[in-house]
């Protein structure tokens, strides 16, 4: 009897991220940030989840059904900021970084965004560079957390939102749909 399951390598098509927009979903990216901050790097859940979770985006990854990455995007003024970036083992290859990245960067571009900040420790500063074009921060010192031998860097990309960012001017149906399905109207909206 031959086995009618197809297994999704890391480079496979099958890779695509989303907006965290349910409950499960949710649930898919906290266990990828427990499985990488907490099993692999033995850092404690008092400071792998915090607040800032119930103020931020989140994004998943997955590969088929299953959920492979995460990370999410915390909303200033002038700029977003992007943290908790977490991949398992297996995924942590440079055609899944780059898949993910481009779907985010549109993301935060959407919404009127031009300036992505992020911090990481000096081998993921590297990476990001050279796959995402981030730049180190000009004038800024490393930092350095409880629990973490190195410092973080903080990285620096530039955006250029596309003509349909999300703006004041936006027409107020695009404002009362799902984040990151502006494009599509709700089932609530009247014909």
């Amino acid at each position: 009897m031959q086995n009618n399951v197809r297994t999704i390598v890391p480079s496979h098509n099958q890779i695509r991220t989303e907006v965290v927009t349910t409950y499960e979903q949710l649930m898919h990216a906290y266990a990828i940030r427990a499985i990488c901050f907490m099993e692999e790097h033995g850092v404690k859940a008092q400071q792998t989840f915090d607040g800032n979770d119930y103020q931020a985006t989140h994004m998943i990854v997955y590969a088929g059904d299953e959920p492979v990455g995460t990370m999410r995007i915390r909303w200033f003024r002038d700029f977003a900021k992007i943290e908790r970036i977490a991949f398992r083992e297996a995924y942590r290859n440079t055609h899944v970084l780059k898949a993910f990245g481009c779907f985010v960067f549109d993301h935060i571009a959407r919404k009127g965004y031009d300036k992505i900040i992020g911090h990481a420790q000096p081998k993921y500063a590297r990476l990001w560079r050279i796959i995402h074009g981030f730049k180190n921060a000009e004038g800024k010192e490393p930092v350095y957390f409880d629990g973490h031998p190195e410092p973080y860097i903080e990285l620096v990309k530039e955006l250029t939102p596309p003509h349909n960012a999300i703006s004041a001017s936006t027409d107020a149906t695009v404002l009362f749909r799902t984040e990151g399905f502006w494009d599509k109207p709700s089932q609530f909206e009247a014909a």
